[in-house]
């Protein structure tokens, strides 16, 4: 597997924790209020969304790399 590959599928890995996290944070927030979980969940999605940017601009610079 090549570093490219790697690097493709840790953050794919990463965003999807992030999301996954802001997911409960925000469902915890339903439950019980409290601002600290609002502003993690907040915060979590923004992060996957930032780390899905990234991706797709390291996707862009290494076009011409192989996955192999």
């Amino acid at each position: 597997m090549s570093l490219k590959a790697f690097h493709l599928i840790f953050i794919t890995a990463a965003s999807l924790l992030s999301f996954g996290l802001g997911w409960w944070m925000l469902r915890a927030y339903a439950d019980s209020g409290m601002k600290a979980d609002q502003i993690y969940g907040v915060t979590s999605i923004g992060v996957g969304m930032a780390l899905l940017l990234y991706e797709a601009f390291f996707i862009k610079k290494l076009k011409n790399v192989s996955y192999l």
